[in-house]
């Protein structure tokens, strides 16, 4: 049963300030000792949690934490604290405490830890102190209410100094008083005025941490071209470059506008499917060769993947291309192989179109310029 003090915070509570940054729209609950949040985009299935022959070291236990937006740490705890996935903590922190959100425990957090390559000795990982109390939770909550205006004030200051950086996001530590200012910046920046400057006006500690474009995106959220919430935002947690070559694999026109995301970098969905194209095309025949016909040769135009068709056309006629099935090309190289020319390239086509120029003047230089 809930102890009336949790009850009463309950009711003050506001749910877009408890699940803090990137969230999925699912209200926060009650647990049975204190609040505890919806889910959020770094939110994880625990496979492991109905498993009954976890490992136990010794009476520490491992839980990881998450706090804005995509920030998480690993902490431990005392096993008799007794702590339920979606409850608020007050954890270690370099100086005071935080305030975040448990989202794993149990033996699965070692498979995380194993996963992400986490070396902190478990004697050197910073601790669990205890559930937030009410107070806690009014302070952090007063904490976070300050985020909008300082992040605005901040980047009025930075203006000013005439630095060439921009201000992304304001987190505050849950006792506030702390604040990490991420930004983005094309080289590096002499910011040990704006520090002293930011110091004196909101009295806390400063730090200032850099981000890429792609977490940018991931903060700030937005919707893509596509309709749907930004891949970063809703879901991605792990970035990977997105190169020039898997747009050409794909047999995308290399148009910046079109295959940039709001970040000004290639969309990560473009590595999506990238694996099934790859294997698809082994099946195809190298675009290379050129196919003899006693009516002329013909080169290669494009691919359909999907369809399972090479579009080919004559090499003094290059405006009218003409799909040719995968299998029928590999017997005309077959043919030519041979020292046979078949009578035209038209006795193979299935279907012919005429061809217009999709590249809208961009090309590869154009590309790797938004590539990683």
């Amino acid at each position: 049963m809930i102890d009336n003090q949790y009850k009463n915070t309950n009711d003050t509570i506001e749910k877009q300030l408890i699940n803090r940054g990137c969230q999925l729209d699912e209200p926060f609950t009650t647990g049975q000792h204190v609040l505890a949040c919806g889910r959020c985009k770094l939110s994880q299935f625990d496979w492991l949690k109905d498993y009954e022959n976890q490992e136990i070291t010794g009476n520490v236990c491992l839980a990881e934490v998450r706090f804005k937006n995509d920030r998480k740490d690993y902490f431990t705890y005392a096993e008799d604290l007794d702590l339920e996935v979606g409850e608020l903590v007050a954890v270690e922190a370099a100086i005071g405490h935080d305030i975040g959100i448990v989202t794993l425990l149990g033996e699965i957090v070692k498979h995380q830890l194993k996963r992400k390559k986490y070396r902190t000795p478990l004697n050197e990982m910073k601790k669990i102190y205890r559930r937030a109390r009410p107070n806690d939770v009014e302070k952090w909550l007063a904490a976070i209410k300050l985020e909008d205006s300082t992040l605005a004030r901040t980047r009025t200051i930075a203006e000013n100094l005439g630095l060439e950086m921009k201000l992304n996001d304001v987190e505050y530590q849950g006792d506030k008083t702390k604040a990490i200012f991420y930004y983005t910046a094309d080289g590096r920046v002499d910011f040990r005025e704006l520090i002293k400057k930011l110091a004196e006006e909101f009295h806390i500690r400063i730090e200032m941490r850099q981000i890429g474009v792609r977490q940018e995106s991931a903060k700030l959220g937005g919707i893509g071209s596509c309709g749907r919430e930004l891949c970063c935002a809703s879901w991605m947690c792990d970035f990977q470059s997105v190169m020039t070559g898997v747009a050409r694999v794909q047999q995308l026109s290399p148009n910046p506008q079109k295959l940039a995301g709001q970040c000004g970098k290639l969309k990560c969905c473009l590595n999506f499917e990238y694996e099934a194209y790859v294997e698809a095309l082994k099946e195809f025949s190298d675009p290379n060769i050129v196919l003899h016909f006693e009516s002329g040769d013909a080169v290669h135009q494009k691919n359909d993947v999907f369809k399972g068709i090479m579009w080919y056309s004559y090499t003094n006629d290059k405006s009218n291309i003409m799909a040719i099935p995968v299998g029928k090309v590999k017997d005309i190289i077959a043919m030519n192989k041979k020292g046979q020319k078949p009578k035209k390239l038209e006795d193979f086509a299935i279907t012919q179109e005429a061809h217009t120029n999709t590249n809208e003047g961009y090309g590869e230089a154009d590309l790797k310029k938004m590539s990683d």
